[in-house]
């Protein structure tokens, strides 16, 4: 926890490098390090040990290395296997629905150490393009929760937070169509 930089420093306010193939040793060592800190602080004993907020993301600015890399891990149900565990480099939104979407409770982020209320409106469904460590393309469609968590992840490549979506005036408001997630 202690390397992931806080609201403030310009690195989440930049726009993120391409990250270039092959990979680096440096970098693919940074790759493994985020997916490692995601799945410790999605253990309860790992997490209370070494005191981890749980996180279901991690791009590479949160860790000051202005590249365009995340690590993205959404648990199953119990026991069960990882919804989306992939490490994205490059990532690209292809196209999106209209349907527009928002967590019930709203959005939290690792760097941000304050709760912000309100609805962080995101599409429902994304076509997503990415490529792994080993330089392979990947397209997949995502929806609901996974789709969420990576254009929350892509924002920080683009130096966005997710308050930045938030309704100022009306941090609560819905259109007719907006869908809540619980």
């Amino acid at each position: 926890m202690d390397d992931i930089i806080r609201e403030g420093n310009p690195t989440l306010r930049a726009r993120a490098q391409k990250v270039t193939f092959p990979l680096t040793a440096e970098i693919k060592t940074l790759a493994q390090e985020m997916m490692e800190f995601l799945e410790n602080s999605q253990n309860p004993e790992l997490a209370e040990k070494y005191k981890l907020r749980a996180g279901v993301g991690l791009a590479a600015p949160q860790v000051d290395k202005s590249l365009r890399m995340t690590a993205v891990l959404v648990p199953g149900e119990e026991g069960q296997p990882a919804i989306f565990k992939h490490v994205l480099i490059n990532p690209t939104i292809l196209s999106e629905s209209v349907q527009m979407i928002a967590l019930s409770e709203g959005e939290g982020c690792l760097s941000v150490d304050r709760e912000v209320p309100g609805y962080v409106p995101r599409h429902d469904k994304i076509k997503l393009r990415w490529y792994d460590l080993d330089g392979q393309e990947h397209i997949e469609r995502l929806k609901d929760y996974p789709a969420i968590v990576v254009q929350h992840e892509i924002d920080h490549l683009n130096g966005i937070l997710f308050y930045d979506h938030i309704n100022k005036d009306n941090p609560f408001a819905t259109t007719d169509d907006m869908l809540l997630l619980e």
